[in-house]
């Protein structure tokens, strides 16, 4: 299968070893990866703030880059229900804007979805081995694209993974892109309670699908002094699969 990959912003600056696992994952289960070097934001920060001209103009910039009939691949659920959910509703109805839009969000899955859906993928038949206690933050947009228990299902199918379930996985981590900004006092409690339920599980890893979660939990729970690792599950895939090596818990 032909994949193009979109890089998200924040995966780019800091998560870019989550996208590089995602590249050799796919090129290992026999897939042809291309990374279209002009693709920039999908536009989601500027849609989520009412600038939805500038967004606009973003979305269609990812329409041009993304043209074609590749399926594409992505580490975000945010930015997959953006395109898939909200990117259409900044063009008429019965444009052909609004027609290329709505076939890119046909064809984009978030790389978790890909492999559950579209893969199709069992760990089993592939000899996956990761040694380590872990848990599992489910982020507010897998909710919007109908994901659920597939992360935690996947982890499940790793020999050597000990899995220790987060007591509210699914309740916001506080980030929200501008929402930690805007709102710091409302957005560092929700995170120091993440946090907290986080250091009871005894976890040494979290397994986090977003690269704004992955920012935002990793920052609390360095301030907490609470000594846990976060990693997408790309990472935890790719290393036991031995694509990458392993990065052990500082």
């Amino acid at each position: 299968m032909r994949i193009t990959l979109f890089i998200p912003c924040l995966t780019d600056a800091f998560t870019p070893r989550a996208a590089v696992a995602i590249v050799k994952i796919l090129e290992y289960l026999g897939h042809d990866v291309d990374v279209p070097a002009t693709q920039t934001c999908c536009g989601q920060p500027m849609f989520n703030a009412g600038f939805h001209v500038e967004a606009k103009r973003l979305v269609t910039r990812m329409l041009d880059v993304f043209d074609g009939d590749a399926t594409v691949v992505t580490p975000s659920g945010s930015c997959a229900a953006l395109i898939r959910h909200h990117a259409p509703t900044l063009y008429a109805a019965g444009t052909p804007e609004r027609q290329r839009v709505e076939n890119l969000g046909g064809r984009l899955y978030e790389f978790v979805e890909f492999l559950v859906r579209v893969e199709r993928m069992d760990l089993a038949a592939h000899d996956v081995r990761w040694d380590g206690d872990v848990t599992e933050h489910f982020p507010c947009h897998g909710r919007g694209i109908g994901l659920g228990d597939e992360t935690m299902s996947l982890l499940r199918g790793i020999a050597g993974v000990r899995l220790h379930p987060l007591e509210h996985r699914d309740q916001c981590c506080g980030f929200g892109g501008t929402f930690a900004v805007k709102q710091p006092a409302i957005s560092g409690g929700m995170l120091r309670e993440k946090v907290s339920c986080i250091a009871a599980t005894g976890a040494d890893v979290v397994v986090c699908n977003d690269a704004g979660c992955a920012m935002n939990i990793a920052g609390g729970c360095h301030r907490a002094g609470t000594p846990v690792e976060v990693r997408s599950f790309a990472e935890i895939l790719a290393e036991g699969l031995e694509l990458l090596t392993r990065e052990e818990p500082s």
